[in-house]
């Protein structure tokens, strides 16, 4: 089915009715606290789901899941996909390793917020976000970058300035597309490769 740009498939707190396995969509998974803007900790694109207490026999959502990039996405009901969990070793197998590599990403992303500058966050969240968007175009604004990546407005501008110096990445009205994955790649911090790595190892 489809799902479109900035549609809430989850909200924290909340009962989830479904999960959803996105094709060509991608969802950013949000936290946010008392008097401060939701903050992006996780990405979901075709290689995962929202949805993931479902396979913990968990109904409320534990954060607030935003549909970032439009396209399709297969839907299947609380029930039943607890049903199809009960029936098979096999699937509910799969769910909970996609559930480690998540906890994993979050603690990456958690430590990269930490310690690493701007430019190198922002080199590897375009290059997770284009990994999922399966495009090297994306369109997205410097305000919408601020309030994912947690910074000032400015601090996203300086830092595509320099990804743009550096004839990575071009940057224009909303759009970015990237023009040298293996220098972003480069100028990105470890955590990209360990996102990668995490994948690899469990899925």
């Amino acid at each position: 089915m489809p799902l479109d740009l900035f549609s809430r498939l989850e909200s924290a707190g909340a009962p989830g009715a479904h999960a959803w396995f996105p094709e060509t969509a991608f969802v950013s998974l949000l936290v946010q606290t008392a008097g401060t803007p939701a903050l992006e900790v996780g990405l979901v694109g075709r290689e995962g789901m929202v949805g993931t207490q479902i396979a913990l026999g968990v109904r409320e959502a534990p954060l607030a899941a935003l549909v970032q990039g439009a396209g399709s996405a297969w839907r299947i009901g609380h029930v039943a996909l607890t049903r199809e969990l009960a029936l098979s070793a096999a699937l509910r197998r799969v769910l909970l390793r996609y559930v480690q590599v998540r906890e994993l990403q979050f603690a990456i992303g958690a430590s990269c917020h930490r310690f690493h500058a701007i430019e190198p966050r922002l080199a590897r969240w375009l290059l997770m976000t284009a990994d999922r968007a399966a495009s090297t175009r994306l369109r997205i604004t410097h305000e919408f970058l601020s309030s994912m990546l947690g910074v000032r407005r400015v601090g996203i501008t300086l830092a595509a300035q320099a990804l743009q110096q550096g004839q990575l990445i071009r940057y224009h009205r909303g759009e970015v597309e990237i023009l040298d994955r293996a220098g972003l790649q480069a100028a990105a911090c470890a955590c990209y490769a360990a996102d990668l790595a995490a994948y690899a190892r469990w899925l």
